[in-house]
């Protein structure tokens, strides 16, 4: 497990991935029309001696912020690709950024790859030129975030769930149902935590999909302005239980550790900071509803300055050994499946169930809500600009 140093500096970059659902999507462009037809690389030749990245920190690590992570130093030694990155603080940031032209690719999130695909910010990418592409788990390839028309616009890198976590010696009959922060969250009024983000709305939708069927909600993201509703009143019935919502990872360690907080969301690395610290013991369970979670995937830029760089470097992050590094270091289940061979930790890929198909198709991962439903269900849905004016009303 990454030291608490390590595991602060990754988990600012997690928060920024909430963070990243409060940025405005107004710049989205519509999906009544399909992505500009751009063409993927027919080869891969020598490398340009630059390349440009947009990332989250803790994903291409070169040794200055911890001697022990390192894989961008040896990428440049064995390809002559010299990196230069920028951190990306939200999605929204990183759209605006890979908009300029002037970075050849970027680690993007789910709720930030729809609007890059439709803008044609990225290129499709051929996954012949990435040899580590094979070992990539199934279930990240082909998905609606990370593909259009057959085509897939990136590299899968990791990905994570979005779970129920709790404080055994005060809540004691061992949840298993977001019912425990939803309909029953009176039972810990006031020390209730939940996602500071409007798109904390798809985790009461997801919840609202199997306790009232009737709404007929089939995907999170995917909401009518009945549904949209309906998820707006539950939570704001939550609302009256939270004793603080969390966007910053340090405050919902800070409410565990303190006993503010003794149930809400997390993500495993947390629940593991928090239980490394041995102030409180806390367990973590992925309810049975599924949950909501992320998949970030590696892209191209249409306007690439330095595509074979980029190649190369996307066959080099997602390579097993590489791919378990950065997976450690940031505290997610890596995507490829030869990766868990590679863990310094011999138990990590159990606990981030990395190749787990099961676990991972319980997970609604985090797209960005349009008016034509992301689902393809209709085009009667919300877009994510309601779904922020809602989720004011929510916090008053």
């Amino acid at each position: 497990m990454p030291s608490r140093t390590q595991v602060s500096l990754v988990l600012a970059a997690c928060a920024a991935l909430v963070l990243a659902g409060i940025t405005g999507c107004s710049d989205q462009p519509g999906r009544d029309e399909p992505p500009p037809k751009l063409e993927p690389m027919g080869a891969v030749g020598d490398g340009e001696g630059e390349l440009n990245l947009i990332a989250w920190a803790g994903y291409a690590e070169d040794g200055s912020n911890d001697s022990t992570a390192d894989w961008v130093t040896p990428f440049e030694r064995q390809t002559g690709c010299q990196v230069n990155v920028k951190l990306g603080n939200t999605s929204d940031e990183m759209v605006q950024l890979m908009r300029s032209g002037q970075y050849d690719g970027v680690s993007a999130s789910g709720d930030a790859t729809l609007r890059l695909i439709y803008a044609g910010d990225v290129a499709p990418v051929n996954t012949d030129l990435v040899p580590n592409y094979a070992s990539i788990s199934s279930f990240l390839k082909d998905k609606p975030w990370n593909s259009v028309d057959g085509k897939m616009y990136g590299i899968p890198h990791g990905w994570g769930a979005n779970l129920l976590m709790y404080n055994i010696e005060v809540v004691r009959d061992a949840p298993n149902s977001w019912a425990a922060v939803f309909d029953d969250a009176d039972k810990y009024k006031g020390r209730v935590t939940a996602y500071d983000s409007p798109i904390y709305i798809a985790d009461a939708a997801l919840y609202l999909s199997k306790s009232k069927p009737e709404l007929g909600i089939k995907d999170p993201y995917s909401l009518t302005p009945e549904q949209l509703d309906a998820a707006t009143e539950l939570l704001k019935k939550q609302r009256e239980n939270i004793g603080e919502y969390w966007s910053d990872y340090t405050k919902e360690v800070q409410a565990f550790e303190s006993g503010t907080s003794v149930i809400g969301t997390t993500w495993q690395v947390i629940a593991n900071t928090i239980g490394a610290e041995n102030r409180v013991q806390v367990n973590t369970v992925l309810p049975k509803e599924g949950s909501t979670g992320w998949s970030d995937t590696w892209m191209i830029s249409s306007k690439a300055a330095h595509p074979n760089c980029m190649y190369k470097w996307m066959n080099w992050i997602s390579s097993p050994e590489v791919n378990a590094q950065v997976a450690e270091f940031f505290g997610e289940a890596p995507a490829n499946t030869e990766a868990c061979k590679y863990t310094v930790e011999p138990d990590f890929c159990d606990i981030y169930h990395a190749t787990d198909e099961d676990f991972a198709a319980k997970i609604h991962y985090w797209t960005t809500p349009q008016k034509n439903c992301v689902d393809g269900s209709g085009e009667n849905c919300t877009a994510y600009n309601e779904w922020v004016d809602k989720w004011q009303q929510i916090k008053g």
